[in-house]
């Protein structure tokens, strides 16, 4: 069981990062300095330092922390048998795409898109890991698991790119939701 000691270090380390996820989304990776990065995340300079040894590591760890987090999400919110399924599907979307559609939040997957090359392996295998998750829930629930599962996660790309609001892109992809199960 790890310590109060250690437990506050990774609670700290989590606030950190998303705090820098949050400012690479506002202002890109090129223009998140380290010192607005800690500004943010309420830290000292070299104590983000202290933590993370480059704007590069941070970033990187950022990212799959937060892809990391949101697969977790999905794969219990997928085996949820408690709710509905078409619920479960909605809401393992809206935690993989939905939540980052709206204005501060938008600029989250433009930033990793922008930036591979600083991207970690998990952070790269993260779509096919939540194609994955979709593919084994829907398979269970529908005979055609694999087609049901590839054209929810096209129509997910493609709203993303045609609304403006999480609430619009939650509202369609119910529709098509509904349709498909």
């Amino acid at each position: 069981m790890p310590t109060p000691a250690a437990r506050t270090e990774d609670s700290r380390r989590r606030s950190v990062l998303e705090s820098a996820l949050e400012t690479f989304a506002r202002v890109g990776y090129r223009g998140a300095s380290m010192q607005a990065i800690a500004r943010a995340a309420r830290i000292s300079r070299p104590g983000l330092y202290f933590l993370f040894e480059s704007k590069e590591a941070l970033f990187r760890e950022a990212v799959s922390h937060v892809l990391s987090s949101d697969l977790d999400a999905v794969e219990q919110i997928l085996a949820d048998d408690a709710r509905p399924f078409p619920d479960r599907l909605v809401a393992a979307f809206d935690r993989w795409a939905g939540r980052y559609i709206g204005p501060m939040v938008r600029d989250v997957p433009t930033v990793i898109a922008d930036n591979p090359d600083l991207l970690d392996d998990a952070a790269r295998a993260a779509p096919a890991r939540f194609a994955v998750l979709l593919t084994a829930a829907v398979s269970v629930e529908m005979g055609n698991g694999v087609v049901v599962a590839q054209t929810l996660n096209s129509v997910s790309v493609g709203l993303i790119h045609q609304v403006a609001t999480r609430e619009e892109y939650l509202e369609r992809l119910r529709v098509a939701v509904e349709l498909l199960t």
